[in-house]
């Protein structure tokens, strides 16, 4: 069985987890404190020189890192990946978003104001209002995307969704109003209503 590195409190572990269980794809969850510092050591470091997880070790030793390359990789040929090269496309073209104009904004600042020791955060002060207005910047794209579609790549849910989706439902926790972005939870709710559907705290 696939073991999935992983830290639970992570929306990019919690992408890969989400998708997994909607495509019935069984894992073993192998967990890591947030603050331990364990994937900076020598014996995940030969996994993944870069030191973060998620990632995913296959059943022949292969490790594959960076939640949306994950993402494509477990829905390869299943309903969850687009199927015509275009809505394809769409669905890298917002996973990269995700990753260059959402992540870094929104989920870093949930990591600092939600989990981070408080003496640390004191020294990161000065950058709330520049990864708020960032944050909120994207956000913003997202709510003007999602006022005229249902999905963010095709006609229907995707992994582009649940790229999205990983950072965004707990936005709030980094000190964002999703109440300013009503197209957005719209789709938050559409999400949720998905089949085989888990919360963030889901494990198993």
């Amino acid at each position: 069985m696939p073991i999935l590195h992983q830290m639970q409190v992570s929306g990019n572990c919690y992408k890969v987890r989400l998708a997994a269980h909607q495509l019935g794809i069984p894992l073993t969850l192998l967990e890591y404190e947030l603050l331990a510092g364990d994937t900076r050591k020598p014996a995940f470091l030969c996994k993944n020189a870069n030191g973060r997880v998620p990632l995913l070790e296959l059943d022949d030793g292969r490790c594959l890192a960076e939640s949306d390359a994950i993402l494509w990789y477990l829905s390869e040929g299943t309903p969850l990946q687009p199927d015509d090269n275009w809505s394809r496309a769409q669905a890298l073209s917002w996973m990269f978003f995700e990753q260059y104009s959402h992540e870094p904004y929104i989920a870093v600042a949930r990591y600092w104001l939600k989990y981070a020791p408080k003496e640390r955060l004191e020294k990161k002060r000065h950058l709330v209002q520049e990864w708020h207005e960032s944050g909120n910047a994207a956000l913003k794209v997202m709510d003007t995307h999602l006022a005229a579609h249902d999905w963010f790549a095709g006609e229907r849910y995707s992994i582009a969704d649940i790229a999205l989706y990983g950072y965004t439902h707990c936005a709030d926790e980094g000190g964002f109003e999703l109440a300013e972005s009503p197209a957005v939870l719209a789709w938050l709710d559409r999400v949720k209503a998905q089949p085989g559907h888990i919360p963030l705290a889901f494990s198993w």
